[in-house]
């Protein structure tokens, strides 16, 4: 069974930075894209960033330049470096990968979710 398990979360104040970090672990074959998404008191989830496996990254308008999204293929993680945060910024964080799996195929997996608040 897959497991995306994500770390990092916490206070910060408005300026600050934080990494997220998401490592997938199971009987995994090949990881394509991998994500991060968020999700605010009564918003919807939106995309913050997401990365292919050869490594092409996009971001949301509102994050682009302060926001960078990495992924190391070896170890099945992605991270998402955040700079210049803004209270805007807070919210729950989810990983996301589409995950090719020995037993499965290939489907797509969510992590826990972690909070990140931002204080002004």
């Amino acid at each position: 069974q897959v497991q995306l398990v994500e770390s990092g979360g916490g206070l910060v104040e408005a300026g600050g930075s934080l990494r997220l970090s998401c490592a997938a672990s199971g009987r995994i074959v090949r990881i394509n894209a991998m994500g991060w998404y968020r999700q605010a008191p009564g918003k919807q989830r939106e995309l913050v960033a997401a990365i292919t496996g050869g490594g092409s990254a996009n971001y949301a308008d509102s994050v682009k330049g302060r926001f960078t999204v990495s992924r190391d293929n070896a170890k099945n993680t992605v991270d998402l470096q955040m700079n210049n945060l803004k209270p805007e910024d807070t919210a729950v964080y989810y990983c996301n990968a589409d995950i090719l799996t020995f037993y499965m195929g290939s489907n797509n997996y969510w992590g826990q979710g972690t909070q990140v608040t931002v204080s002004s």
